[in-house]
């Protein structure tokens, strides 16, 4: 089997956590062998959302490419529940580019087979850690997009009118583009 790194891009809230779980379902389901790449801005001991800083955004970056690599190093096929760019973004949004990390972001990207876009489709909904204005969360997004045309990243980006075959749609992508097909257990 061909290896396989995917990334759920998108800003917060917006589903990328379910599509990531249901995604991993599914292959695991098919005796896909793979690990998940959980949001490291949850476990970011410093500031995140509106009031991110440059220490918070390179803890996050650095500690989910350490991550990225270590599940690399022991399962072929990897699911980001985000990406470094996406990361970036809120660093972008809050204080401006950041040359050093710019760098970074930009020859980490090229290790994702494939990035899917999730668009901004429901009312946010509190978890207790994420910012629940609407206005950043657009904010996020649009630099997001802004960004990723910038930069001439290819991504899947799911349309908001299909959401209840995103799932769907994430699979037959990976499956036809990277994963071959597993002999049948039985």
């Amino acid at each position: 089997m061909k290896e396989l790194k995917l990334g759920f891009i998108g800003t917060h809230g917006v589903g990328k956590t379910t599509l990531c779980y249901g995604l991993a379902a599914r292959l695991k389901a098919q005796d896909y062998v793979l690990d998940i790449v959980h949001e490291v801005a949850r476990r970011c001991p410093l500031s995140i959302n509106e009031d991110t800083n440059v220490a918070a955004q390179s803890w996050i970056l650095h500690t989910q490419i350490a991550d990225e690599l270590l599940a690399a190093a022991r399962h072929p096929v990897v699911l980001c529940d985000r990406s470094v760019l996406d990361n970036y973004v809120y660093l972008l949004v809050a204080g401006g580019r950041d040359d050093a990390l710019d760098t970074l972001v930009a020859s980490w990207l090229r290790t994702y087979d494939l990035l899917i876009y999730v668009p901004v489709v429901a009312e946010l909904k509190p978890d207790g850690m994420r910012s629940t204005d609407a206005a950043f969360q657009q904010a996020i997004d649009d630099r997001l997009l802004r960004e990723l045309d910038r930069r001439g990243v290819q991504a899947l980006r799911l349309a908001p009118a299909q959401r209840e075959h995103w799932l769907d749609i994430v699979e037959e992508e990976a499956r036809s583009r990277y994963l071959q097909p597993q002999l049948p257990l039985l």
